[in-house]
């Protein structure tokens, strides 16, 4: 065929004037191609994604060369090839372009909708950057409707769409939103193919949202997460102390870290220093009831709630009513007694020392119902009432 020989005049071409580490790449093209060995050749062609003396071939390639049998690619891997080959065009828009109109055709494609959410996430992107925010919404409205319905998804195009909505929350300032979708990004990737920079990134990016998102009263599972790890010994480390002073409810250590110079850089921190304070002191409320034992929740004085979470003694109800009405708690308030019921702890999720708190609590009742159960068996009239 023509086309073929075309195909291969090309590869030749490239091939003789590529680098040293490239030529029998391009080599072993010719040969897959020639005998249609697709899978094969996709396996090969994905090679250049992650070299970048390809970089400069990676739009020629497509226009010449995978254009003439995209249709036998895998297509997820064909949108991702384009994905990275778009980022060669000299801005934006022109990006965006390159990569809508050589993936618009996967729309009409049944057996692809995987494929084609994931071009329409990675335009999304493009979108963000040239400040398109309603149309990167509607993307994102558009994919999440058709992923609802596909029994099986790939971790690519998880990873794509919790990462341009992770994005997306971030432009709109949607602090719980970027929490959520930025974890959920973080647990569709292998984070060790990030770069050091995008590691300390996303920590400080999630550490912020988490302190400044409303409705967000547990960091357990950013705390274990080892992302965080990668903002140890950088300028933000301070922030990890931080969050670990908030999910124990420790005020003294937020005391500290507020007042030094590094806190103080961060304007954000800074302009919602009340907000963040009336948050410690009912994470501090949370901490100090989870401490307790189901016996002892039964009657919680004010006067150690205020001690604890140190806010006036005549501001308690209305820091348990605050985590009553946000659903953290549930119980009864005496009024006259000045004490707090509660029944109800909000599920979370416990970073080590909470884990061994509360393996503690589980010896100690199981060595309370050892003692009962010893003392039962030497009861001689519980033994009589046995034996008749």
């Amino acid at each position: 065929m023509d086309i073929s020989r075309d195909v291969i005049g090309f590869l030749h071409q490239i091939s003789t004037n590529a680098p040293n580490e490239l030529r029998s790449i391009f080599s072993n093209f010719e040969q897959l191609y020639d005998k249609k060995l697709w899978h094969q050749l996709t396996l090969e062609l994905h090679k250049l994604l992650d070299m970048p003396a390809a970089a400069s071939y990676l739009i020629p390639l497509y226009n010449e060369f995978i254009i003439d049998w995209q249709d036998k690619m895998n297509q997820i891997m064909l949108v991702q090839y384009i994905s990275r080959a778009s980022q060669q065009c000299k801005d934006p828009k022109e990006s965006l372009d390159f990569l809508v109109s050589n993936t618009e055709f996967l729309k009409e494609k049944k057996e692809s909708k995987d494929a084609y959410c994931l071009s329409v996430m990675e335009a999304a992107h493009y979108k963000l950057i040239i400040n398109d925010i309603e149309g990167c919404k509607a993307s994102m409205d558009e994919c999440e409707k058709i992923l609802d319905d596909l029994p099986e998804i790939e971790p690519v195009i998880n990873a794509s769409f919790y990462k341009v909505s992770a994005d997306y929350f971030k432009v709109k300032a949607d602090y719980p939103q970027y929490y959520r979708n930025a974890l959920l990004y973080l647990s569709s990737i292998n984070i060790d193919d990030l770069s050091n920079e995008e590691k300390v990134e996303r920590a400080y990016e999630l550490a912020l949202s988490a302190l400044l998102g409303e409705g967000l009263y547990n960091f357990g599972e950013l705390i274990m997460h080892p992302i965080l790890e990668s903002l140890v010994g950088t300028q933000y480390e301070w922030l990890k102390n931080l969050l670990y002073a908030y999910n124990s409810g420790n005020i003294n250590v937020f005391n500290s870290i507020s007042n030094s110079g590094e806190f103080l850089k961060e304007s954000l921190l800074v302009n919602n220093l009340d907000f963040l304070r009336r948050k410690l002191c009912l994470m501090s409320l949370i901490e100090h009831v989870f401490q307790r034992t189901k016996e002892e929740r039964g009657r919680i004085s004010f006067s150690d709630i205020a001690s604890e979470t140190k806010v006036a003694e005549d501001e308690v109800e209305h820091l348990i009513m605050k985590a009553f009405s946000l659903g953290i708690l549930k119980g009864k308030i005496d009024q006259v007694d000045k004490i707090v019921m509660v029944t109800w702890v909000q599920p979370r999720v416990l970073d080590l020392e909470q884990i061994n708190s509360l393996k503690l609590r589980l010896d100690d009742w199981i060595e309370k119902v050892n003692k009962q159960t010893i003392s039962l068996e030497n009861d001689d009239d519980v033994n009589k009432i046995i034996v008749q």
